[in-house]
């Protein structure tokens, strides 16, 4: 989720443990410990396609985070001395906070690897796009009430607003998939497999991207849109273009994250690899360039990401096409 969302929620957490016993201080931490994990941003892991694609690793694993809760909140006892003899309380609001915000992430599409080192595949369960608003403003007005108004039932109320909101995102995102998949079949549409996740700041429109051998497709579905049928679009993977780079490091890195979810594009010399569950066509918002061209044999290169502007424009046509399912995106 986005860093405004884990920061509210982190808050919204340590006031509903600690507040009121230790005031501010439990929201205030709440809040530093909730955008903690995400600070691995930060840090530089020598190429672009590593920065991407072990983005969300060690810092979202729910070892290392459970490990670390007692050691967060010795530290914050050393600093609030007289808050020592609520080191429990303390332990819990730091493991909460921690894998709360942890699991959240999990909820998006991008994957999140929470059973590192075991393990180190990046889980997804798409139900919530990086921002959210009807996630975030409960939590948001509730912290800001316990914060500016001193009123901790609003802040609990939020809390389960939020997440309230969660467990319809899941709801809806099994029920569209069993949705897609009838549509699918009806339409005769081919595919090895396919993900949805929702459409930009809504869960009422899910956007779908499937896989059928050397061609991908998109399509979009409405919870309003009823008996009409999907508008498929198909593509072309391309993936011809992975001869001679097949064992290319940054190649199999980002074909194993993406989960086969790639394409592959030739621009002016050019081969650049797309992960297809991120953005919509054509405005995806991870594409790096892994080669070059010689004929029609790819020589490896030295990875780059190729930043494409994004159309929000767009967003106003999401919006329609939620009502109308004859709206092309």
């Amino acid at each position: 989720m986005d860093s405004l969302t884990q920061l509210a929620f982190g808050a919204a957490c340590g006031e509903a443990i600690l507040g009121k016993k230790v005031g501010r201080k439990a929201l205030i931490w709440g809040a530093i410990l909730g955008t903690l994990p995400d600070l691995d941003v930060l840090i530089p892991l020598g190429s672009p396609v590593d920065d991407f694609v072990y983005h969300r690793g060690f810092s979202h694993s729910l070892f290392l985070l459970t490990a670390l809760s007692p050691v967060f909140a010795w530290l914050i006892t050393k600093v609030h001395g007289n808050t020592k003899p609520l080191f429990n309380k303390w332990m819990l609001l730091t493991f909460v906070v921690l894998n709360g915000s942890v699991l959240l992430d999990l909820f998006t599409i991008y994957g999140t690897q929470i059973f590192w080192p075991i393990d180190t595949t990046p889980h997804a369960i798409p139900a919530l796009f990086i921002i959210d608003p009807l996630f975030t403003l409960p939590i948001l007005i509730g912290v800001s009430s316990a914060l500016f108004l001193k009123n901790q039932r609003l802040n609990f109320i939020g809390l389960c607003l939020s997440l309230a909101y969660l467990v319809w995102a899941l709801g809806t995102g099994v029920f569209v998939k069993q949705k897609i998949k009838e549509k699918l079949a009806e339409q005769g549409v081919r595919y090895s497999k396919f993900v949805s996740s929702p459409a930009p700041f809504t869960t009422l429109l899910w956007r779908t991207v499937g896989i059928h051998q050397d061609q991908y497709f998109e399509t979009y579905y409405s919870l309003f849109d009823g008996d009409a049928p999907l508008s498929v679009d198909v593509y072309p993977r391309n993936l011809a273009l992975m001869n001679g780079i097949e064992e290319h490091a940054p190649v199999v890195k980002l074909k194993n994250f993406t989960k086969g979810y790639f394409s592959m594009s030739d621009i002016n010399g050019s081969v650049t690899m797309t992960d297809l569950r991120m953005g919509s066509e054509p405005d995806y918002v991870f594409r790096f360039k892994v080669a070059n061209l010689n004929h029609t044999l790819s020589i490896p290169a030295s990875e780059q990401r190729i930043k494409t502007q994004q159309d929000w424009s767009r967003i106003l046509s999401l919006w329609k096409r939620i009502w109308d399912p004859t709206v092309h995106l």
